[in-house]
C-alpha cells in the first residue's frame, strides 16, 4: 500500500452526525481511511485532546468586490482567505458583482481571475445579477450554470443593483430552467429610502441613526414578498441574514405553503445589538451593516431557531471595509449615515464565536455546530466533497483546542480591514492546525499556504435548488 500523507492520531472527531474517537489517513488530499488504529504508514500528527472537524463553508462573504456604491472593498482574495483560514475555515463562497451595463460572463470570468491569483483556500462564487437587459438572461446565465456557478444573489434594494420584481421574477424562471439556487437581500426599498429622508430632514445624521433607517418591517415585507414570487414559479430561493423574530415567522408561514425556501443568519444578528452604533462622533460606523443589529427578542429567536432548524446555516457576510477614507469614509469623517460603507470584517471569527456559543457556552451537540457551519452550507450549494469528515471527502480539516480561551484585541484579524468589531470578546475554544485538502496551510500561529493554491469548486445540482413540484 503507497504511504499515507498524513494520519491524524487519538482525536475526536466531529461530524455532521455525531463524535468518534478515532484515527484518520489523508492521501491525495482526500480523507481515506477512519478507525480505531490505522497502522503506522506515512508521517503523523498527535491530536489528543483535540477535536478533529471539518474546515468550516463560509456562504456569504464579500471579497474584492466593488460595492452597489462603487466603493471597492478592504480585502484581496489573499487577505480575505488568509483571515478564513485562521479562523478554521476552508471554503469560501464570495460575490461576482454585476452592475449595470456589464455582461455577467465577464463579470463572472474577471472576478475568477482574482480568485485564481490569490485565494489560499478552496472557493465558488455567487452570480450577483442586477442587469437582466440584452444577452444576461438569455445567455449567460445559462451558461455559467452549466459551468457550475449555480446560485445567483439578487438585492432587492441599493439604487444601482436591485432588481424590480418583474426582473426578479424572469431570473428565478432562468434560475428554474437551468438548475440554480437563488439567494435575496431582502429588504424594502421604499422603506428605507422613506425612513431615511425623514431622519436626515430631522438632522439625524449620525451613525447611531441607521439602525432606524432599515426598519424592521422593511426585512418583514421583502422576505414575504420573495416568498410568493418563489412560489409563483415554483423556484427554490435562499434568504441571507434573516434578522428578526417576525422574518422566521415568514419564512414558517411560506414552508406551510409549500415554498421551497431556506435561510441563514450571521454572528452579528448573534451577538450584537444596535446600541453598539451609539458612539461619539462617526465611531459607531465600525459596526454599520444592513440589515442592522436588533433587539435582544430577535436574538433570542434567532438562536431558537438555529436550533430546531429553522435557519440552515450561519455564515459571516464578511465585508470589510476600512475606518478611513478608503472605506467607512470616503465621503468624509463626518459623513451622513446614508453615505457609510456597510459591512464588518467577520471570516475569522465567525468559527470560534460560534463554537464558543453552541458548545462552551450552551453544551449544544457538536453536530449542531458543524452543520451549521460547514455542512448545509456545502448541501446547500452543492460543494461536493466539502463540508463534513468522511471516507471520500476533501481532507479540509481544523483541528481545535476546547480548551483554548482567546480575548479579541482591537486589531488582531488576518484581514485588511483593520480592527476586529468583536473586540473585547472572550471566546473558549480555538482552531490551532487547519489543513486544506491535506495540506496544512495554518499551524502555530502561521500561514503556511501559498496565494493561488484555492481551487474552484464547481458546484452541482442540490436538493436546495431542485422544486419538488
Amino acid at each position: 500500500m503507497p504511504p499515507y500523507d498524513l494520519i491524524l492520531r487519538n482525536g475526536i472527531l466531529g461530524t455532521s452526525t455525531g463524535t468518534l474517537r478515532a484515527d484518520l489517513a489523508i492521501a491525495g488530499g482526500k480523507i481515506v481511511e477512519i478507525g480505531s488504529k490505522i497502522a503506522k504508514n506515512g508521517p503523523e500528527m498527535d491530536t489528543t485532546g483535540m477535536l478533529v472537524l471539518p474546515g468550516g463553508v463560509d456562504s456569504h462573504c464579500h471579497i474584492e468586490q466593488l460595492s452597489g456604491a462603487g466603493l471597492m472593498n478592504a480585502d484581496t482574495f489573499e487577505t480575505a482567505t488568509r483571515s478564513a483560514a485562521f479562523g478554521g475555515t476552508t471554503t469560501t463562497v464570495s460575490f461576482a458583482a454585476q452592475h449595470p451595463g456589464m455582461r455577467l460572463r465577464d463579470t463572472v470570468s474577471n472576478y475568477a481571475k482574482l480568485a485564481e491569483k490569490g485565494a489560499l483556500i478552496d472557493h465558488a462564487f455567487h452570480t450577483i445579477v442586477a442587469d437582466t437587459s440584452g444577452e444576461n438572461l438569455a445567455h449567460d446565465l445559462p451558461a455559467l450554470i452549466a459551468q457550475g456557478h449555480r446560485s445567483i444573489k439578487i438585492f432587492t434594494t441599493y439604487d444601482k443593483v436591485r432588481l424590480n420584481d418583474e426582473a426578479i421574477l424572469d431570473t428565478l424562471c432562468t434560475a428554474r430552467d437551468h438548475g440554480a439556487l437563488v439567494c435575496f437581500h431582502a429588504e424594502n426599498d421604499g422603506l428605507i429610502r422613506w425612513a431615511t429622508k425623514r431622519l436626515l430632514a430631522e438632522g439625524k445624521t449620525a451613525a447611531k441613526y441607521h439602525p432606524a433607517s432599515h426598519p424592521r418591517l422593511a426585512e418583514v415585507e421583502a422576505i414575504s414578498r420573495m416568498c410568493y414570487l418563489a412560489q409563483a414559479t415554483d423556484q427554490p430561493i435562499m434568504i441571507f441574514h434573516v434578522s428578526t423574530r417576525e422574518g422566521l415567522d415568514v419564512l414558517a408561514q411560506a414552508r406551510a405553503r409549500g415554498v421551497q425556501v431556506v435561510a441563514e443568519t450571521c454572528p452579528h444578528y448573534l451577538f450584537q445589538g444596535p446600541e453598539l452604533l451609539d458612539q461619539p462622533g462617526n465611531a459607531g460606523a465600525a459596526f454599520m451593516c444592513s440589515p442592522p443589529q436588533r433587539d435582544p427578542d430577535d436574538r433570542t429567536a434567532l438562536w431558537a431557531a438555529l436550533v430546531n432548524g429553522d435557519l440552515q446555516a450561519v455564515t459571516s457576510d464578511h465585508a470589510p471595509y476600512r475606518m478611513d477614507e478608503t472605506g467607512k469614509f470616503a465621503h468624509g469623517p463626518d459623513a451622513p449615515f446614508n453615505r457609510i460603507a456597510n459591512g464588518m470584517p467577520g471570516l475569522e471569527v465567525r468559527l470560534p464565536l460560534m463554537f464558543d456559543a453552541m458548545i462552551s457556552q450552551r453544551g449544544l451537540p457538536l453536530a449542531d455546530f458543524v452543520r451549521l457551519t460547514a455542512t448545509n452550507a456545502a448541501q446547500i450549494f452543492g460543494l461536493k466533497g466539502k463540508g463534513d469528515i468522511a471516507l471520500g471527502m476533501d481532507a479540509d480539516i481544523a483541528i481545535w483546542d476546547p480548551t483554548h480561551k482567546r480575548t479579541f484585541g482591537q486589531n488582531d484579524l488576518h484581514d485588511n480591514c483593520g480592527y476586529n468589531p468583536f473586540a473585547g470578546h472572550t471566546v473558549t475554544g480555538w482552531p490551532l492546525t487547519v489543513l486544506s485538502r491535506g495540506e496544512v496551510v495554518v499551524q502555530n500561529g502561521e500561514i503556511l499556504g501559498k496565494p493561488g493554491r484555492g481551487r474552484r469548486i464547481p458546484m452541482q445540482i442540490s436538493d436546495a435548488m431542485r422544486a419538488k413540484t
